[in-house]
């Protein structure tokens, strides 16, 4: 079987791309003339086809002949919320336009639980629970999500909703690793805020699954490995993967992060460029509870996670140190 794979660059899209094409798939890969395709170069029975979701243009030759297409692209922080909508919202529709158009028969759209939001009582949030995004980032894949759902009686349609996702290959939480190596642990408050997670490779394969199984169209999944974790205690296991114990703990006051935010922001405006810390993503930093429930995914998919976060958190230290990322 044929299959498009958009983000196949990036770091969950690649693990993606490397579980499909040893399932005995075609995987073509949808790259920009600027992608890093390093590691999908290293992959056999992969193709590539170059465009972008903003340039519909470009996706119906893409398309043609393949009979599954996973949308793993997408914007995580943008210049401005129109960025986010053109890319994750209107992206989304071209693609599933072009999908439409070429006779795919099944549609894999990989959301967020930033699509959902944050749980209100510290429960882990169900699959069907009502959506309150509070960034713009998170509404913008609601609206992507929005789009897919309203075409599944004319295609099949599944929608994966991770929640934090780590591991090798990872540059947004490398972060957390390089600031407890500089001596820092990164906490916010009290550190007491709770969340789900799931390991890079465990979330592709869900991916994977949802792109490979018979499921009812319309269907949405949260996956998650779990557990649900205490922010304080957890990034104690980086220190532990790093063999070093930071020497500042203290948490940061909001305040001192809506100003860390406010600098970034306006850097971003004057230098034109996207970044991650903005008065926006300080909204998601304030919500204490953003955790959720993969027992849908379990249940329907037969998707069981393999690594939980003590295990993980070592795995991507290695692997950072291997290639001279910390």
């Amino acid at each position: 079987m044929k299959i498009l794979l958009t983000g196949g660059s990036g770091f969950v899209g690649s693990y993606v791309a490397e579980q499909l094409t040893q399932a005995g798939h075609t995987v073509r890969a949808l790259v920009r003339p600027s992608s890093d395709k390093r590691t999908l170069e290293k992959i056999a029975g992969l193709e590539f086809a170059v465009g972008a979701v903003e340039q519909a243009a470009t996706l119906a030759p893409a398309a043609q002949g393949c009979e599954v297409v996973v949308h793993v692209a997408g914007l995580v922080k943008a210049r401005n919320a129109a960025e986010f909508f053109a890319v994750n919202e209107q992206g989304t529709k071209n693609l599933l336009a072009a999908a439409e158009s070429a006779g795919v028969r099944r549609f894999v759209y990989v959301s967020s639980l930033a699509a959902v939001g944050p749980s209100l009582d510290g429960k882990p949030v169900p699959d069907d629970a009502a959506p309150n995004p509070v960034t713009h980032y998170g509404r913008s894949k609601l609206a992507g999500e929005r789009a897919v759902l309203a075409a599944k009686d004319r295609i099949a349609v599944t929608v994966i909703r991770p929640p934090m996702v780590y591991g090798p290959r990872d540059h947004e939480t490398l972060a957390f690793f390089k600031s407890v190596k500089n001596g820092v642990l990164p906490l916010l408050g009290d550190g007491k805020n709770t969340l789900s997670m799931v390991y890079g490779e465990d979330c592709a394969r869900a991916i994977t699954l949802a792109a490979l199984t018979d499921t009812p169209s319309g269907r949405t999944y949260f996956v998650e490995d779990g557990s649900v974790y205490v922010w304080k205690e957890a990034v104690t296991e980086v220190e532990r993967s790093l063999g070093k114990r930071a020497f500042v703990r203290i948490g940061l006051p909001m305040f001192v992060v809506q100003l860390a935010a406010a600098a970034t922001q306006t850097w971003g405006k004057l230098s034109n460029t996207a970044q991650m810390l903005t008065l926006d993503k300080v909204q998601e930093l304030k919500q204490p509870h953003w955790v959720c429930s993969g027992e849908g995914a379990r249940k329907e998919l037969g998707w069981t996670p393999r690594v939980q976060w003590h295990e993980g958190v070592k795995l991507a230290a290695d692997w950072y140190r291997a290639q001279g990322w910390l």
